[in-house]
């Protein structure tokens, strides 16, 4: 009986590891065909944005096949191998949601003969305009290794080369990265990998590109003024510039348009073209100054008056829901400026206002935007089918001067930390700097015009707007705006380039009284392009927020030993409880 008993319960114990054994065995091979994974961290770090898995999910922006080909392969050191496998982590992820319509592979670039490697050098590179390569030094078997990486990908779509993706930087001098170098770098790298990727994915698959059109003719920016943001927006967007030239048709073919800080009144039939053009469904970009200052005369004899800027745009706006007030903001968040008859050469420039993003898309988790003698944007209340937004605030420390005059020693009255505010924390002093109507609009030129035009059907009058319309508002027209340099050419002219300091985001001052400091306003401008246009595939990605969470380095050194014993002894203890507890049971089982 016993021996009976012993045969039936080695039998059992067999057949129950057999079960174990196959069930792991068969995990294994389904898991290597089906990719998924549970991310639960707070900020969902690990999850595509919402914006990825729609624009991988439509079939009509992914028509075609793409391949990506990834240059991050062979023998490379440990910190570049782990890049490498967030790459494929990622795109193992794109293809749950894009199917078999992307394909991707990792080739290794030093693979083959030194003719084959030297010509795929040649390819990648393509005289500048691809991948840039990168130095590597490490250190191996106690000696010093160079090693040259291609972190890049092409990607082709529709068996053509649509264009390239840059992982990590190139090396731009002799000095090759070391291994401490790339490990800083990679958690940036690996935290952009999604926007990279869908970006690229964007130019390479885009079969037409929506229109935005810089207006002209009334004194508004340059094209040398807007270089920098125009660069930008090129890649998703076709940019052209229009003067509307009393041409009713000027418009036709346009989907943005872009009035940045116009100087000079407009006409009637100016103002008709562009409110026609809101009703058709055309997205409306206005940067506008409600206030004229000379800041050389600001800064030769230390105050300025301001002039009031007639454009005959208010009247057209307010209809659409928005007002334009003629004042200034003055906040504490605030640029500063160089002074040397202030203590520490500098002030607080309170009319050069840090504008605070809000929770809207557009300017969520940006970096403060700079807006230099900023004005305030109101809503008006009378219109129900318009939904209003504020996109950008003051800080609860400000206020508004109307028509001011400035003065350079203003700041003198306030200590070092001013309250311009009578309640600094009141959520009331917060003044909207950047506004957005959304809605059904009627137009400005409803029961302004004679019968016999509205009712022509060659005049194609629409009294109200046929589909949805945006409109958006900033109370500063020169954020956008970039300084420029010069460049003689031998035709006798100037050619123009934006200055190698990128003004959009930094502040030259600033930067000479080596303060830290970064401005979002090319992201705000790029961010506000996509939603107007009604692109939101990357947008939600770019105002994404993963907080890199560092070590308390007061913690580690007061509890570093505290730490150390638990992870000598805890997996130690846990093996003897085990050891302990399974002899235990034995003795009970079969004493």
């Amino acid at each position: 009986m016993a021996e009976k008993k012993k045969i039936i319960s080695g039998f059992y114990n067999w057949t129950f590891l057999a079960i174990v054994v196959i069930a792991v065995i068969l995990i294994n091979i389904v898991s290597s065909f089906v990719y998924r994974r549970i991310d639960m961290t707070e900020d969902q770090r690990y999850s595509l944005a919402e914006g990825t898995q729609t624009f991988l999910g439509k079939t009509q922006d992914l028509k075609g096949r793409v391949n990506i080909k990834i240059y991050l392969e062979g023998n490379l050191p440990a910190e570049v191998k782990h890049f490498r496998d967030a790459i494929e982590d990622k795109l193992k992820e794109f293809k749950l949601y894009a199917g078999d319509r992307i394909e991707y592979q990792f080739i290794d670039p030093h693979d083959g003969t030194d003719n084959e490697k030297e010509a795929l050098f040649q390819t990648l590179f393509a005289e500048g305009k691809g991948i840039l390569p990168m130095d590597v030094l490490y250190e191996k078997d106690g000696a010093s290794n160079k090693m040259l990486l291609w972190p890049g990908a092409i990607i082709e779509y529709d068996g053509s080369t649509a264009n390239t993706i840059q992982f990590l930087p190139g090396s731009r001098s002799a000095e090759p990265y070391r291994i401490p170098d790339i490990v800083g770098m990679i958690p940036n790298a690996i935290n952009n990998l999604e926007y990279m990727l869908v970006s690229s994915l964007r130019r390479a698959t885009a079969v037409s590109r929506k229109r935005i059109a810089f207006l002209g003719g009334h004194g508004e920016l340059e094209f040398k003024e807007t270089q920098r943001i125009r660069a930008m927006i090129s890649p998703y967007f076709s940019i052209t510039d229009v003067e509307l030239n009393d041409s009713i048709h000027a418009l036709d073919n346009v989907d943005g348009l872009v009035i940045a800080r116009p100087r000079s009144k407009f006409s009637n039939k100016d103002l008709y073209i562009i409110d026609q053009f809101v009703m058709r469904g055309g997205r409306l970009m206005c940067f506008l100054d409600k206030l004229k200052l000379n800041e050389d005369s600001l800064n030769v004899n230390g105050k300025a008056n301001t002039v009031r800027y007639e454009l005959g745009l208010d009247n057209m706006l307010f209809d659409y829901g928005l007002k334009l007030v003629d004042n200034y903001v003055l906040d504490t968040e605030c640029a500063y400026k160089i002074a040397p008859y202030a203590e520490g050469g500098r002030i607080q420039w309170f009319y050069h206002v840090l504008g605070s993003p809000s929770s809207h898309p557009i300017s969520r988790n940006l970096e403060p935007i700079s807006l230099p003698y900023t004005s305030v944007v109101e809503f008006v209340n009378n219109k129900p089918n318009i939904a209003m937004t504020p996109i950008l605030t003051s800080s609860t420390n400000s206020f508004t001067q109307t028509a001011p005059q400035v003065n350079l020693l203003m700041t003198r009255n306030y200590g070092e930390n001013p309250q311009l505010a009578a309640d600094p924390s009141n959520p009331m002093n917060q003044r909207c700097l950047a506004g957005l109507a959304e809605g059904t609009f009627e137009s400005y030129f409803k029961n302004r015009i004679v019968g016999d035009f509205a009712n022509n059907p060659d005049s194609k009058y629409l009294p109200k707007s046929k589909k949805e319309g945006k409109v958006i508002l900033v109370g500063n027209g020169r954020f956008i705006a970039n300084k420029y340099d010069s460049i003689p050419n031998k035709r006798g002219g100037y050619r123009y380039r934006p200055k190698q300091m990128n003004d959009l985001q930094m502040n030259e001052d600033m930067l000479r009284l080596r303060m830290s400091h970064f401005f979002g306003n090319q992201e705000f401008f790029q961010n506000m392009t996509d939603y107007m246009m009604g692109d939101n595939s990357v947008l939600d990605i770019r105002s994404r927020q993963i907080d890199m969470h560092r070590m308390d380095k007061d913690k580690v050194s007061q509890d570093a030993t505290f730490y150390k014993i638990i992870n000598l002894l805890l997996p130690i203890g846990i093996i003897l409880l085990l050891a302990f507890g399974m002899n235990f049971i034995r003795k009970r089982r079969f004493a």
